[in-house]
């Protein structure tokens, strides 16, 4: 790798497993020290360990996104012990399990934007000091196509995160000013959520594939991760307010994602 992040340090949440891990561990190869904002400490303290193991240095902390505490106390602790924050990846989501809209209850929709839009919010608001002394930072928050396309049986979901590009786009344009972009990325990429959404429905999955122009579901690391390191580097610096479609092009026509469900 070339290092194009060399002595920058990124804070990436959700990052023990998926996308957010493939985007840590991209980063580290790329030079950064990178905090590992994870719930769950067995697989946050593993890619740490990768992150280190990848060239960079990696960092655990444990964050619980739907707790401002915790998210408050992540960027604190990484910009005490670390001297500051350069990259934040808002990465970590939660949300209820598939149902239909009039059966959604309430606490789901409170999940969902508890985590995929408050936490993001926090982080956001507690670096936004820190990135303008140093009239530089690059946010990088991680949204998804089931909202864009309206995908079913997520509401609460596809909700919180259309909520998040528009917060997105809003701080892009309030504090471009002061040096710090903001970004969007939907990924499609296989993780243990699709894995489990191509076991439950293999035809399906395999019919999604189909209607993928490139044909294929994307790598974490390879095709989420490089396009994150390219908003984080200088070569985006002119670049914010954008949503990037990490996706094979799938978002063109509308990949259908329509997972089973009992009859009503």
């Amino acid at each position: 790798m070339s290092g194009r992040l060399q002595g920058q340090v990124a804070v990436v949440t959700g990052a023990g497993q998926g996308v957010g891990r493939g985007v840590a561990r991209r980063m580290a190869m790329e030079g950064a020290t990178v905090v590992i904002g994870e719930i769950d400490a067995g697989n946050g303290k593993r890619v740490a360990g990768e992150c280190t193991e990848l060239g960079g240095h990696g960092v655990f902390v444990h964050t619980d996104v739907t707790q401002r505490d915790s998210v408050e106390g992540l960027i604190r602790h990484t910009v005490e012990a670390l001297g500051g924050v350069d990259i934040l990846v808002n990465n970590a989501y939660a949300a209820g399990p598939a149902n239909r809209l009039q059966a959604k209850p309430e606490s789901d929709f409170r999940l969902a934007f508890e985590a995929c839009l408050f936490g993001a919010l926090w982080s956001m608001q507690a670096a936004f000091p820190h990135m303008r002394g140093k009239r530089r930072g690059r946010i990088i928050n991680m949204c998804t196509l089931n909202g864009v396309n309206a995908h079913p049986y997520s509401a609460d979901y596809n909700s919180s995160k259309e909520a998040l590009r528009a917060l997105s786009r809003t701080a892009a344009r309030e504090w471009a000013q002061h040096g710090i972009t903001v970004n969007v990325i939907c990924p499609a990429a296989v993780t243990p959520a699709f894995e489990r959404f191509r076991a439950a429905a293999p035809e399906l999955a395999a019919k999604m594939l189909e209607q993928n122009p490139m044909g294929y579901m994307g790598d974490p690391e390879q095709d989420i991760g490089g396009v994150a390191v390219f908003l984080a580097s200088d070569d985006a610096r002119y670049l914010t307010g954008n949503t990037l479609f990490a996706d094979g092009g799938g978002h063109i026509n509308g990949v259908q994602w329509a997972p089973p469900m009992p009859p009503e």
